[in-house]
């Protein structure tokens, strides 16, 4: 479907990210826009795993709009993924990530992109990867405006992008530089598909 959208890919790169399956832990501001960059740079299986629905709060950065409000994060998003490519493989879960079902759901995809709300969920899901030696592109460090610059650190299989500073908590998440992060872990995504590998920019 999107193979003349594609053209910047050798053939060999469209046939590699075809075949490739990326789990997206999350379906808000980090979750839903890599989610959409990665189906719209040839991403064939997307699984997406998220517990919650679409609030009015979250249309400042999520990839939701008011049609969607009520609607699990999943099924929205999945119906936005599938107009955009309807040959794209769209694994929607809607579950709350625990203890239980992490250790299973980390098999499903070869890479994986953490873009979780809570903090103790995120750190039982990274290490939960890291002892499945599962590659993890996290998000940390990316509230309010302006503020300090995105760069992209790699501890072994776990790679974490953001500024590493600021905290949600502290500054509220905007469009702009949820959407900044989610495109860094994108893009990250893509290298390590691409190549192989991801390395730190320090």
């Amino acid at each position: 479907m999107l193979e003349g959208a594609l053209s910047c890919f050798t053939a060999a790169q469209r046939i590699r990210l075809e075949s490739a399956r990326v789990g997206i832990a999350g379906a808000g501001g980090l979750g839903s826009n890599v989610a959409m960059m990665l189906a719209r740079s040839g991403v064939g299986h997307l699984i997406v795993i998220d517990g919650d629905i679409v609030e009015p709060s979250n249309l400042n950065r999520q990839h939701y709009f008011p049609a969607h409000l009520g609607q699990a994060k999943t099924e929205a998003l999945k119906e936005q993924l599938l107009r955009l490519n309807p040959d794209l493989d769209v694994d929607a879960r809607r579950l709350w990530l625990d203890r239980e079902n992490i250790p299973t759901l980390l098999g499903k995809a070869e890479l994986w992109i953490e873009a979780l709300d809570h903090a103790a969920t995120k750190a039982l899901f990274v290490s939960s990867a890291a002892a499945a030696k599962k590659t993890v592109i996290c998000g940390s460090g990316m509230g309010g405006f302006g503020g300090h610059a995105m760069t992209r650190r790699r501890l072994g299989s776990i790679i974490v992008v953001g500024d590493m500073k600021t905290d949600v908590a502290d500054r509220p998440p905007l469009a702009p530089r949820v959407m900044q992060c989610a495109a860094m872990q994108a893009d990250a995504a893509l290298e390590w598909l691409l190549t192989g590998t991801i390395e730190s920019l320090l």
